[in-house]
């Protein structure tokens, strides 16, 4: 079967299955008719296809025909795409439907990193014939300038994260009432699960005893075909084992540095530009995620400040073997992905390090909006003297007063000189927007 045949296999195999969509509503929600391109960037099987679906699902309600639908997935093996070859889709489309005018078609491409220099191939379909484009990527490529430059303005990105606790609740159809004895009791047990399990829609509706190999699977496919064979890292050992340090250190600052040593003294012949390489292309599959330190706007924070968080806690517990003081980083993990998935495009998030420390600092351009404290338990007294008057030092020198300590079940209100800091259990402030 010819390149051609083989999508027109796929685009009416697509089709056939539209009516059978069935997918639980996420807090994404994507426009249908800005006259933008739509890029859906986030890590894989966080649910950016089953977005687009969802999307298609509201198409169809509004009376659009699933002929007017091209849905087309690059993650198949069959056939590797690049800028030659790329136009097959549309004219094998063209071909099923000579009747259809391509401006009067929604186009859906799925997973569009896996084709080489498909930019210029979307802009031109946009500029010469059809408005209606979605696409999705699992590489951080999408968040960039330089994918902004090439589409020329005329994309609106939407990001996409595994499952908030909110929209694991709604997955698993738990009331998310915060004034029901019952309701309360079923989240709390739900948010521990969530802490240790992560969020990736299948590993949440899967039993628990799949639930690590999903993940297995998960990681396998991130570490050999989306990092080490699209970024030619050889041998794979050293890419396992810095994925493996800076899971050990998320929450704290990383140093490349130290882990380039480190794989020095083992023999490995490593150059410090490739072990900060390293640190770049996790960035880029969305494995890590880093934080930078609150600094004023005419300083520049310097990468040995740099935190990583990783994007899952479940891939972290695939990783790395339990560990004292797991608890308390898997909590400030979660919290770091709350606080990235409700910014908005002008907001930053940073941390505050001086004499004490600040986890998180939400800014807005000059204003310090928000600071935010994270601790697994306050009962000890030197944890609260530590915990307090780090968010208390950020609240000086920044002059916010609207602080919180994320705590795994403990809530209260302390009031200071610099306000008041409002205590809070992480189960009840991640159900907040």
């Amino acid at each position: 079967m010819n390149s051609k045949e083989l999508v027109k296999q796929t685009i009416i195999n697509n089709q056939e299955r539209l009516e059978e969509i069935n997918s639980v509503e996420r807090n994404v929600v994507l426009p249908l008719k800005s006259g933008k391109i739509i890029t859906v960037p986030g890590v894989r099987r966080c649910g950016k296809s089953t977005l687009l679906l969802l999307t298609i699902k509201q198409l169809l309600a509004k009376g659009v025909n699933r002929s007017n639908i091209l849905f087309f997935n690059f993650d198949d093996e069959r056939i590797k795409w690049d800028g030659s070859n790329l136009d097959t889709i549309i004219t094998a489309y063209r071909e099923l439907y000579p009747e259809i005018p391509l401006r009067e078609t929604h186009i859906f491409f799925d997973e569009i990193q896996m084709a080489s220099d498909w930019q210029s191939f979307v802009r031109r379909i946009y500029e010469d014939e059809c408005r209606n484009i979605y696409i999705t990527g699992s590489n951080s490529q999408m968040l960039s300038s330089e994918l902004a430059t090439s589409l020329r303005g005329r994309s609106l990105q939407y990001e996409v994260f595994p499952l908030s606790f909110d929209e694991m609740c709604r997955f698993r159809n738990v009331d998310t009432s915060v004034y029901s004895a019952v309701s309360r009791a079923r989240m709390t047990a739900l948010f521990d699960e969530y802490l240790m399990w992560g969020g990736f829609p299948e590993v949440v509706m899967a039993d628990d005893n799949l639930k690590m190999k999903i993940l297995s699977d998960y990681f396998y496919v991130m570490l050999y075909r989306d990092m080490i064979e699209h970024f030619n890292i050889n041998p794979a050992s050293v890419a396992r084992y810095f994925i493996r340090r800076v899971m050990e250190n998320i929450t704290k600052p990383t140093s490349i540095n130290k882990i380039y040593n480190e794989l020095k003294s083992m023999g490995v012949a490593i150059s410090k530009e490739r072990a900060y390489t390293l640190a770049e292309q996790c960035e880029a599959i969305y494995l890590f995620l880093p934080l930078s330190k609150y600094t004023a706007s005419v300083q520049l924070s310097t990468k040995s400040d740099t935190k990583y968080y990783c994007i899952d806690n479940g891939l972290r517990k695939l990783t790395l073997r339990p560990q004292s003081d797991d608890n308390g980083k898997m909590l400030e993990n979660t919290v770091y992905l709350h606080l990235r998935r409700n910014l908005d495009e002008i907001q930053k998030l940073s941390y505050f390090k001086a004499n004490g420390e600040c986890d998180f600092v939400i800014s807005r351009e000059e204003e310090v909006e928000k600071l935010i404290q994270v601790t697994w338990d306050m009962s000890d007294e030197e944890t609260y003297n530590r915990e307090l008057s780090g968010i208390l030092e950020a609240s000086k020198a920044t002059g916010c007063t609207d602080m919180y300590i994320v705590t795994h079940d403990d809530e209260r209100d302390i009031e200071t000189d610099c306000g008041t800091v409002k205590v809070v259990p992480a189960w009840k402030w991640a159900l907040t927007l």
